[in-house]
């Protein structure tokens, strides 16, 4: 499901990981939680993200950490 949540093309970003359809990096998220942000601040900052945009990376980051998961995003 994460592999249409996310999307690279060199053309966007320079083929960073971004939330399909937004020139919004995964990355972000990530940062935003990490300075003690919740999900709905990110949200209301990057109204071109889905809520279930974000919690599907964010499940997705969290079967990787469990080991649930091999591979990197796409």
């Amino acid at each position: 499901m994460t592999d249409l949540m996310i999307s690279r093309s060199p053309e966007i970003l320079g083929g960073a990981p971004v939330f399909a359809g937004t020139r919004v990096p995964v990355r972000i998220l990530m940062e935003h939680l990490e300075a003690g942000d919740c999900l709905d601040e990110f949200l209301e900052d990057y109204p071109t993200v889905s809520r279930s945009q974000a919690i599907a990376v964010l499940e997705q980051a969290k079967a990787m950490l469990a080991g649930g998961e091999n591979e990197a995003f796409a």
